[in-house]
């Protein structure tokens, strides 16, 4: 019991991060009346993902590290676009550019030959369960793709509206999943978002009519 306690606190702070974030970025575009992407958004992001990925990993679920594992690189990339990735220290950066893939290699290493099935095994979740969870964070993930992707074509880091749609309906893919998965970390941390999300998507909608 005391092993789930920790568990559920290290999911809950990873998840203080995240919140904040999206607290910090609300802040920024309720004072100005347009989506605002501070460089402090991707900072909070980068810290959030790396340790809800270890809580994924410490919890034998794929899915989160997946999820965790896709954004986690897009944040850097925002980063960069920024030009504050270069702020960090060089050794700080390398051992955040690794960590996520010597986790992942070490979680895929059984009994002496890499094996991609132990990503994929837990007994406690069912097969169709952990498809579920894999679909949900892929969905939540690809906002950050599709993110990357915008700000590669208008050379420069921002949110657009298809980000805070697809939020949306990650966010409750990953809803319906906890409660399958009896994760308490996940359903609360994504309900609160989507109320942020749709804000956003007001924003957005106001500023396009002006």
């Amino acid at each position: 019991m005391s092993e789930l306690i920790y568990l559920y606190s290290l999911g809950f702070i990873a998840q203080f991060f995240f919140s904040l974030r999206v607290i910090i970025q609300w802040f920024y575009s309720e004072r100005e009346a347009k989506v605002i992407t501070p460089t402090i958004y991707w900072i909070l992001s980068l810290i959030g993902s790396l340790l809800f990925f270890m809580y994924g990993y410490f919890r034998d679920d794929f899915a989160i590290m997946l999820g965790q594992f896709i954004g986690y690189y897009i944040y850097i990339r925002n980063l960069k676009k920024k030009k504050k990735w270069t702020n960090f220290n060089i050794v700080i950066r390398q051992i955040l550019i690794l960590l996520p893939i010597v986790i992942c290699i070490e979680r895929a290493w059984n009994s002496n030959f890499f094996n991609l099935d132990s990503l994929f095994y837990n007994p406690d979740i069912p097969q169709w369960l952990l498809y579920l969870g894999i679909i949900s964070q892929i969905t939540f993930a690809f906002r950050y793709i599709y993110q990357w992707m915008s700000s590669e074509i208008s050379k420069i880091s921002h949110l657009p509206l298809g980000f805070w749609i697809i939020s949306i309906l990650g966010a409750t893919l990953i809803i319906t999943y906890s409660i399958f998965r009896v994760d308490p970390v996940l359903f609360f941390s994504h309900i609160a978002g989507i109320f942020m999300y749709s804000r956003n998507i007001y924003f957005i909608h106001i500023n396009r009519k002006k």
